[in-house]
């Protein structure tokens, strides 16, 4: 199923050395935004390209006025699958840069593990494309600051695929975000506030997404390019706990229910508190020591602002009367309970909050940045890394969120922009 490489093809290893120099010499221009036969009417269908048709990217090919026209995968069953999904035509790739050089391609959406994010957000946009990414928005803080770089200087559009901010019921709390984000722009609390995620507010760390310290190698099997899977990753052998479903348990391609469910969790907290523009100063963690290589659990990882307020990720779930927002002048509890007598009364006399673009194909034809974008989601996602390393390191860290990294602390300092296995950058 996977379509031979033409013989003037360069390299992957030549690809990724020149993809730099050579991206930047050049723009493919999408067909949405060019004249003549080619230009897209706004009521016509945006095509979409998924990178990764595991289960997550197969769960995604009918979304918000998108159509399907090419997929990729470096395992071959997934083709497969996938592609029996999807219309006849529709062209299959086991080498993502040969995708995005589509000209018929408006959006590249990325499923791969969270490992590979980075890399591919940032060569999509320099090919010109829009990009749709799943959460974490990427694995590293340095890999979101050359994702927001890329999309910036590229006039491109981004979205990270998680959407609590604008719809949905938001878990635990029985209701949408937005009254949320009402409740705390009137001041019914007060302020500063501390927000705790956890069992007993509603939310559900997945501490099975953990890895196993112990992994005999295993043969690779013949449907799966193991070494393109591994990419950037630091080379370890072959197994399959290591791959597919289960990567999320392993440092070097996720950060178990913290990098899987974080910015699902915290990303509204971000939007209700106002601090899309800004991160925590500081981040405290109690956990066992982790090992190197497979992620374990954590009891509490602490992080707190500057003007005080603070998010609790509250992983044993000691307080089971723990409130979701805790402020000077009251509570809110999950199933958006409150101590505030007469609650919805007092909340009808303020305002909504700002609307916001939701729809991103509206986004990707009008060019106004979707909800979700490479600004806030980079905030959002900073605060899961800040974790991880934490968590890594097996202590506490001041940041600054100005200059996005660690106040004397080198060591953290170099998890920010951990070495990628050669040839690999970003």
């Amino acid at each position: 199923m996977n379509p031979k490489k033409p013989e003037t093809q360069t390299s992957r290893r030549d690809f990724v050395k020149k993809s730099a120099i050579g991206l930047a010499a050049f723009t493919i221009v999408p067909r949405h935004v060019l004249g003549g036969t080619n230009f897209l009417a706004p009521s016509d269908t945006l095509t979409k390209a998924v990178v990764g048709v595991g289960g997550m990217g197969r769960n995604h090919f009918a979304y918000e006025g998108t159509k399907v026209v090419a997929i990729c995968d470096v395992d071959k069953k997934h083709l497969e699958q996938a592609s029996a999904m999807l219309d006849k035509g529709v062209k299959l790739f086991s080498d993502y840069r040969e995708l995005i050089t589509l000209p018929e391609v408006d959006i590249v959406h990325i499923a791969t593990p969270p490992h590979w994010h980075g890399i591919i957000a940032v060569d999509a946009a320099n090919a010109g494309k829009d990009v749709w990414c799943e959460k974490p928005m990427t694995h590293t803080i340095g890999e979101g600051k050359r994702v927001k770089e890329a999309i910036q200087a590229n006039g491109r559009m981004f979205r990270l695929n998680t959407w609590f901010r604008f719809k949905d019921v938001f878990y635990g709390m029985g209701t949408p975000v937005k009254p949320i984000k009402k409740l705390v722009e009137s001041g019914l609390l007060g302020w500063p506030l501390k927000v705790t995620v956890g069992k007993y507010t509603g939310f559900d760390w997945k501490f099975y997404w953990v890895g196993k310290d112990v992994l005999e190698p295993q043969p690779v099997p013949p449907e799966l390019d193991y070494e393109t899977w591994l990419g950037p990753a630091q080379y370890k052998p072959y197994h399959p706990h290591r791959v597919h479903q289960t990567f999320r348990g392993y440092w070097d391609y996720d950060g178990g229910g913290l990098s899987d469910m974080g910015q699902h969790y915290i990303d509204p907290v971000q939007y209700f508190l106002g601090k899309d523009d800004t991160n925590p100063i500081s981040v405290e963690v109690d956990a066992p020591q982790q090992h190197t290589d497979a992620v374990g659990t954590w009891r509490r990882i602490t992080y707190t602002y500057a003007d005080g307020c603070q998010i609790i990720l509250d992983g044993e779930g000691k307080d089971t009367n723990a409130a979701y927002i805790e402020g000077p002048k009251g509570k809110l509890y999950q199933g958006f309970k409150s101590d505030i007598p007469d609650l919805e009364r007092k909340l009808a006399a303020f305002p909504d909050p700002a609307p916001q673009f939701t729809t991103f194909t509206d986004c990707v034809k009008t060019r106004q940045k979707f909800a979700l974008n490479e600004e806030n989601a980079l905030r959002s996602c900073n605060i899961v890394n800040m974790g991880m390393i934490a968590l890594k390191l097996g202590r506490s860290l001041k940041f600054d969120p100005v200059k996005m990294e660690f106040i004397d602390d080198e060591a953290a300092n170099r998890l920010i922009n951990p070495a990628m296995r050669a040839p690999y950058n970003i």
